[in-house]
């Protein structure tokens, strides 16, 4: 957790997940950072559930087969933290 220090550990219906919603200019801009984490996620053939709002993206990442966080979560975040940076 210290490398991806903007992401939160929330817990929905029991299960853990990370968190982080990320800000930008615009509704496009926003848009471009979600087809990157669909791209990232596609790679990596882990899915997160993302929502998409005016200037704004939420991330969440877990492990739906364990039903919680699992190692690849935390890299996956750390992933997605790289994208936004770029």
């Amino acid at each position: 957790m210290p490398q991806i220090p903007g992401w939160n550990i929330i817990e929905v219906d029991g299960i853990e997940q990370l968190t982080c919603s990320f800000a930008f200019k615009d509704y496009l801009s926003a848009l471009n950072f979600v087809n990157q984490v669909a791209n990232l996620a596609e790679e990596e053939d882990h899915h997160p559930e993302i929502l998409l709002e005016w200037g704004k993206v939420t991330v969440s990442w877990w492990s739906h087969k364990i039903k919680g966080l699992h190692k690849n979560d935390l890299i996956a975040a750390a992933k997605t933290d790289s994208l936004f940076s770029e």
